[in-house]
């Protein structure tokens, strides 16, 4: 682990994976982010870490699919890799050890025979980086490869946390409320530049729009993953319908010298599952100004993400009476307005397969 160097190929890549079988998925990625050969040794001490922030399922768009871990479990072990640990440390306030439980983690140990850490208990080292002292988990420093399984949700604080803002879980209790103190983005970018994950796995399959605990889950039916975690953050921003310097702690990135790109190059595995599209919570509401027939769940969670954002900005208004026309059923029919390829004869439309948040949001913008 080190500073992040996007000095090849490998380091640019994001790969990109739509579908409803988690478990393949995941293997797919793993195997074309060529994640055995990488290791190397198959003595190495392998680190796992997802996002259990709370107790709290996965399908509430707050903590990482329990298959997934499994599933890389297995493709290590497949592999002849035996020193496995996932290791978390759940926010201040909630157990880590009863995330565990309800998660079906400890049901992964005794099955495959890993190594489980909370690091709430673990043993840390004090180390300054950018001026700022941390307690980080001795786990994540003395691993030799390290995988990180965000899950791409809203912040309210941050607006966005993802891959970077992840490895809070790393530090003691002391040093997250420490990092809130000092307003988390340039602690969140000096945590970055001493840990550095060799592999991000995206867990984007539902996350919640707003809240990091969940509640308002938005479906894509997508995983991503990528060697550079800034560099999944800035993508996982344009999906969030943000420009990567609107996140704090990715500007603070580059600022620090930890990134010296942003220049990504996307890899699509599968193109997105065509599935109807099922808002909830909080999503409802924006979800009256949609018309889907047959959307598919990326980009129809690209639109409600961008109406959210239109919300935030105070001029969701501006869309009136307005539905906005998603989905399949509208191939070579003519809607007011339209979102994605399968809308393309609209009067007004923004054009991918699937649509980004950014474009969505533009094209909302220009309405008013």
């Amino acid at each position: 682990m080190g500073i992040i160097a996007l000095n090849n190929s490998m380091d640019r890549k994001i790969s990109v994976i739509y579908g409803k079988n988690i478990p393949e998925m995941t293997r797919q990625l793993l195997a074309n982010m060529e994640t055995a050969g990488r290791i190397g040794r198959k003595d190495a001490d392998i680190v796992i870490k997802p996002n259990l922030v709370t107790l709290s399922d996965p399908a509430d768009g707050a903590t990482t699919h329990t298959e997934i871990v499994e599933e890389i479990i297995r493709y290590l072990q497949e592999n002849g890799f035996r020193r496995i640990t996932v290791a978390e440390g759940s926010w201040v306030g909630a157990s880590t050890e009863e995330c565990f439980r309800h998660l079906g983690y400890y049901r992964l140990r005794d099955i495959y025979g890993i190594r489980l850490v909370d690091t709430k208990k673990d043993q840390f080292r004090k180390i300054t980086s950018h001026g700022i002292a941390m307690e980080i988990s001795e786990t994540f420093l003395d691993a030799d490869f390290f995988i990180n399984i965000p899950v791409l949700k809203g912040h309210c604080q941050t607006m966005m946390t993802h891959a970077m803002k992840n490895l809070k879980g790393c530090l003691s209790d002391k040093s997250k409320r420490d990092f809130h103190r000092l307003g988390l983005d340039r602690p969140i970018a000096a945590l970055n530049a001493i840990l550095h994950p060799d592999l991000t796995i995206s867990d984007s399959i539902c996350g919640d729009l707003d809240f990091e605990e969940g509640g308002n889950p938005v479906e894509t039916d997508r995983m991503v993953a990528a060697s550079d975690p800034v560099l999944i953050d800035a993508y996982a921003a344009s999906l969030m319908g943000y420009a990567p310097e609107d996140i704090g702690y990715i500007k603070e990135a580059i600022e620090l010298g930890i990134a010296e790109s942003l220049d990504w190059e996307i890899e699509e595995l599968s193109k997105p599952v065509f599935s109807e599209a099922k808002p909830a919570g909080a999503v409802k509401r924006l979800a009256a100004y949609t018309q889907p027939d047959e959307a598919c769940s990326a980009c129809y969670a690209s639109l409600i993400r961008a109406l959210k954002r239109l919300d935030d900005e105070g001029k969701i208004k501006t869309i009136g009476n307005a539905k906005i026309a998603i989905g399949q059923g509208y191939r070579g029919k003519t809607p007011e307005i339209g979102v994605g390829a399968c809308c393309s004869k609209a009067l007004v439309s923004v054009p991918g397969c699937p649509v980004s948040a950014e474009a969505v949001l533009s094209m909302l913008r220009n309405l008013s």
